[in-house]
């Protein structure tokens, strides 16, 4: 079990003061007594600028997880082996290194890691540990690994690929979430959630043997979500009985005032300069 957990979300769509920048992104500075974490690193535009304005110094993180292989996730992480003071550990689903696309109806995007950080990941800046197993990344600190995808309401809706001409279709396996132990209760940080928000914590509880979900803060892909699915999601987590509810990044504003509406006690603001401590 952690204490004196401390998360800060380093990047976001959304900034809390003047001082910090955002972008469309997602990263996350955990710090226990004994370790610096990033999860994730945005997309590298803001991350040393925000580190700065927070008094967070980038150089001392020893582990990086990885929640999938997106540019918003992982454009940072080749800025941020350069700077690293010591021995770094990056962990990831081996499908997190896969070519990624997204199709629309404009046409297909490249949203793979940017080929630097696929670079700087084998050029003897780090320790690269890759698993579909969930892994203790640090003491009291665990990755999902795979998360099961059991509910057929949370199926993937968006065409994502792993070809630029959209014929093979990538499951978006490498989705993983991070959660730790701590006194409250289990505390459960999201990438993107493609896998499913529920389905997500159900693996979770499965992990943790069944304890309590405390906190949930992160991306929760919402922003598609019909009606339907939304008063679905809504009624699976009332019963995980959650303190805190933390939804940003790609969860989408219609969804964010769902639940906000749903959970008006539970749900807290977040956005670049956010601090939870546990």
């Amino acid at each position: 079990m952690n204490t004196n957990v401390k998360i800060t979300v380093l990047s976001d769509n959304t900034v809390g003061t003047r001082d910090l920048r955002g972008e469309h992104g997602l990263a996350f500075w955990v710090e226990t007594t004994c370790n610096c974490l990033l999860f994730d690193t945005g997309q590298g535009l803001v991350l040393p600028d925000n580190a700065r304005a927070l008094s967070l110094d980038l150089d001392a993180v020893d582990t990086i997880v990885l929640s999938h292989g997106h540019n918003d996730h992982t454009g940072g992480l080749a800025s941020i082996l350069r700077e690293a003071a010591g021995p770094v550990t990056v962990h990831a689903h081996p499908d997190a290194l896969l070519p990624k696309y997204r199709q629309k109806a404009a046409g297909v995007n490249e949203i793979s890691m940017p080929a630097e950080c696929r670079a700087a990941i084998f050029d003897g800046r780090c320790q690269f540990t890759s698993s579909r197993r969930s892994v203790e990344v640090v003491p009291g600190i665990r990755t999902t690994g795979e998360i099961p995808r059991r509910h057929r309401e949370e199926a993937i809706t968006e065409s994502f690929c792993r070809d630029p001409e959209g014929r093979e279709t990538d499951l978006l396996l490498d989705d993983q979430a991070l959660f730790m132990e701590t006194a409250q209760g289990t505390v459960v940080l999201l990438g993107c959630t493609h896998s499913g928000i529920i389905n997500t914590l159900d693996h979770v509880q499965e992990l943790t043997g069944g304890k309590s979900v405390h906190a949930v803060i992160g991306g929760m892909h919402l922003r598609s979500a019909t009606d339907n699915r939304m008063a679905w999601t809504i009624r699976e987590l009332r019963r995980f009985k959650i303190s805190i509810l933390a939804p940003m990044h790609c969860t989408g504003q219609k969804a964010i005032a769902a639940l906000w509406a749903a959970f008006p006690n539970t749900c807290q603001a977040c956005g670049v300069g956010a601090l939870f401590e546990f």
